[in-house]
């Protein structure tokens, strides 16, 4: 699995082409329809009535300016970096332009693959009540795809390729044939990383459209995640030792893959400044280490709670600096952002 995952490849792409790739996995019928995992039932009620209209609810006739300090510039790890200082007005603002449309970019990515992945988990989970839950999610994907790329084109009128890493990862969850390899991989994994990114971005933005936009995505990212838990509990507990190898394989390069595309060479390169300089700067930076820190308070705990956090995984978030987040409460965390 860590050789797979460190093989996949990915590159940006342009907007406009096609990217397609092989998948195969086992469908399953499920004809037991009543209920076999607690909770589930329970979720899928929650998912009916949280559904929600982006074309209605969100305030579209918002005027944005792009080049705004949609973000406190404060939160700039390249303040100091000489380039940087260099810059005119008009080429700041170029570059708050460009850091914020590149996130949010990854973010639309990020979504259409948690689209394609709760699609295939539709056919692949082997419980009916799972399926429906599979399926309510693929509708929330599908808004949050929409939202976010409206708010690109309209708003910030600047779309970014997705980041390689994130393709790799993605394609790793998409091609993979095991059901509770795409749960764990985007439901603990990226949707939990994402929730931390969007409570993130939700506490600093300052842009009024982007921080409704933002809350009602993150109420949806909430029970992805107990999805996630809610149908792997106990499945890792009795698993052969060499089976739950692969998992530990998977959870500890998934991690690093996800926590080192936060960089964005990509920005550096539009603008103008040194990649690898810029890529220095940001791993060094105490905001940059807090914020890729933070992003798995939601991680670590849901692994723990699945019982994959074995001495192995341990030591590997031990050495991310990431296992104080161990015994984290999640849903104490969206209660505090007011999703529970």
């Amino acid at each position: 699995m860590a050789k797979a995952l460190s093989g996949a490849r990915g590159r940006g792409r342009s907007a406009d082409e096609l990217d397609t790739i092989l998948t195969s996995f086992d469908t399953s019928y499920a004809w037991n329809y009543g209920s076999v995992k607690e909770g589930l039932r329970d979720l899928y009620e929650k998912a009916k009535r949280e559904q929600w209209n982006g074309t209605l609810q969100l305030a579209w006739n918002t005027a944005v300016d792009p080049e705004s300090e949609i973000i406190p510039a404060a939160f700039n790890p390249l303040q100091d970096y000489g380039p940087f200082k260099r810059l005119d007005r008009k080429q700041v603002a170029h570059f708050r332009h460009a850091t914020i449309s590149w996130q949010l970019s990854q973010f639309l990515h990020g979504e259409q693959g948690a689209l394609i992945t709760a699609s295939q988990l539709v056919g692949a989970v082997p419980w009916a009540e799972a399926k429906f839950y599979a399926a309510s999610q693929t509708m929330d994907e599908a808004r949050h795809v929409e939202v976010f790329s409206r708010y690109l084109r309209e708003k910030l009128e600047w779309e970014w390729p997705i980041n390689p890493n994130l393709k790799r990862l993605l394609d790793i969850i998409l091609t993979d044939s095991r059901w509770d390899l795409k749960y764990l991989g985007m439901q603990i994994l990226v949707e939990g990383l994402a929730m931390a990114a969007f409570a993130n971005l939700y506490q600093l933005a300052e842009e009024p459209l982007l921080k409704e936009l933002i809350h009602y995505v993150m109420r949806d990212e909430a029970r992805h995640v107990a999805f996630g838990v809610l149908s792997l509990a106990g499945h890792y507990r009795q698993m052969p030792a060499n089976e739950l190898a692969e998992r530990e394989d998977f959870v500890i390069e998934a991690c690093l893959l996800m926590r080192d595309r936060l960089v964005g060479e990509e920005i550096a390169e539009a603008i103008g400044f040194d990649p690898t300089e810029v890529r220095a700067i940001i791993l060094e930076s105490p905001i940059m280490q807090m914020f890729r820190q933070a992003l798995f308070a939601r991680v670590v705990p849901n692994i723990k709670r699945l019982g994959l956090l074995t001495p192995r995984v341990r030591r590997a978030f031990e050495e991310m600096r990431v296992i104080q987040f161990e015994d984290a409460d999640p849903e104490a965390q969206d209660r505090a952002l007011g999703l529970a």
